[in-house]
Order: structure tokens, then C-alpha cells, then sequence
């Protein structure tokens, strides 16, 4: 449980034991990211019901509002943090070394803030189709953001030395990697049934496209674009959540 344990003291803020973080563990860490992000759709999930017992006639505005604080408290923004710099770096890099440098600045522009906006407009829209008859379906989306982190870093070279993903450079086992996606895909099919099929395929094709621009831009992947493919992913899984639903 030690990897779980540094997986959920990266990913999250919420309290956990004190974990060691010895190499073979911090690089397994990365086959729970699916599992941290059950826990966290799982927080949320209780967090709805216990809004909904206390009011049972709010507004599924409001549900959805307070969800999506609690979504960016619990991740401590690690992953919008992510999307800002992929943003900023995007817009003003003319070349793999200068998008590189811009997502080093730990300043936010026009681009980064922009694009924090709009990636949380489209999860309390999406929130509010769902939130209070199918609040299960809270579970979907954060667990498969995370869960294809894996089979990215498997198939997308790390271009930075140091980074905070540097122990998953290189050494992924395959198989590690894929059963975690896909037993989320299952759980997606047993939430939402064969609309599921859809969604995944929507998901699927958002993520290889956002892998693709990586590669095209800067040669792989960083920490930053890592986070980025995180909070796009979960955006695009919220709306296929919601259009399957509807």
C-alpha cells in the first residue's frame, strides 16, 4: 500500500499516513493514479449526497458549483496549475525550446488563465445534467483522467530532466498500464451502459489527439502537458457523461 499511499499524498491533499518514498515505490505509484482518482469521484460522491440529504430541493447549480470547488481543493489544482503553463506555452512557443522555457515560468498569462476558465465552465455545466439523479457517475471522470496517465508516459518520451515525472520516464510495464484503463472502461460500461461505448471512443480520440500535439510541438511530454491531457480529459469525459445521460 506504500505506492497507493505516495500516489495519494502526489495527486491529492487529502490526509494520509506518512509513506517512504523509496524508488520502486514512487515509480509504482503511477498504476494507482486510476485508483486515487475513484477515491477522489468517491469524495465528491458523498459530498452530493450529504448536500442533497441537508437541502433536497436545491438547485443543481449550486451542487454543482460547490462540487467543483471541492474537485480543485482535493487535486491542491496540481493539474490546472498544469493546463495554465501548457496553455501559456502553446500560445506564445515558436519552438520546442521556447514553449519549453514559457511552461517553466511560474506565471500565468492571458492563455492560462483562459483556458482554467473554460475547462471549469464545462464541468459545472456538465455537473448539473447529472449531479443529482446519477451522482454515482461523479466516480467516471477522475478516475479515468488519471488512469490514462500510465499509458501516456508508456508510449510518449519524457522530455525533461528532473521533471516531477522523471521516475516514469522509461520501464512502464505494459500490461500494468492497460488493465488499469481498462478496468475503468468497464466501470464506465456497468455505470452508464452501452452509451458508455461512445464516450470512451470520444475520450480515447481527445487523448490521442492531445498526445499527438505533445509530440508535434515538443518531441514527448512534460509534467505540464501531463496535467494539461488530465484536465482536458476530464472535461471531455464530463460532456460525453452528460450527452450519454441526456
Amino acid at each position: 500500500m506504500n505506492a497507493l499511499l505516495i500516489a495519494i499524498q502526489f495527486l491529492t491533499r487529502l490526509p494520509t499516513g506518512k509513506a517512504d518514498y523509496n524508488a520502486a515505490d514512487v515509480k509504482a505509484s503511477i498504476y494507482w493514479y486510476g485508483v486515487v482518482g475513484l477515491i477522489i469521484g468517491a469524495v465528491l460522491w458523498l459530498a452530493s449526497s450529504i448536500l442533497l440529504w441537508i437541502a433536497p430541493h436545491i438547485s443543481p447549480a449550486i451542487v454543482a458549483a460547490l462540487l467543483v470547488c471541492l474537485w480543485v481543493i482535493i487535486s491542491g489544482a496540481l493539474h490546472l496549475d498544469g493546463l495554465a503553463d501548457s496553455a501559456d506555452a502553446w500560445l506564445g512557443g515558436t519552438c520546442p525550446e521556447k514553449t519549453l522555457a514559457i511552461m517553466k515560468d511560474p506565471r500565468s498569462g492571458p492563455a492560462g488563465v483562459t483556458s482554467i476558465v473554460l475547462v471549469l465552465l464545462i464541468k459545472f455545466a456538465c455537473l448539473q445534467q447529472f449531479v443529482v439523479e446519477a451522482p454515482a457517475l461523479l466516480l467516471l471522470a477522475p478516475s479515468l483522467g488519471r488512469g490514462l496517465m500510465p499509458i501516456l508516459f508508456l508510449h510518449t518520451p519524457y522530455v525533461r530532466d528532473g521533471g516531477l515525472a522523471t521516475p516514469f520516464k522509461e520501464g512502464l510495464a505494459e500490461s500494468n498500464c492497460y488493465l488499469q484503463a481498462c478496468l475503468l472502461g468497464l466501470l464506465w460500461i456497468v455505470l452508464v451502459g452501452l452509451p458508455a461505448i461512445f464516450a470512451l471512443l470520444l475520450v480515447g480520440v481527445v487523448f490521442w489527439w492531445l498526445r499527438n500535439l505533445m509530440l508535434k510541438r515538443i518531441g514527448g511530454t512534460t509534467g505540464d502537458t501531463a496535467g494539461a491531457t488530465v484536465e482536458i480529459v476530464e472535461a471531455i469525459a464530463l460532456l460525453a457523461i452528460a450527452v450519454a445521460v441526456s
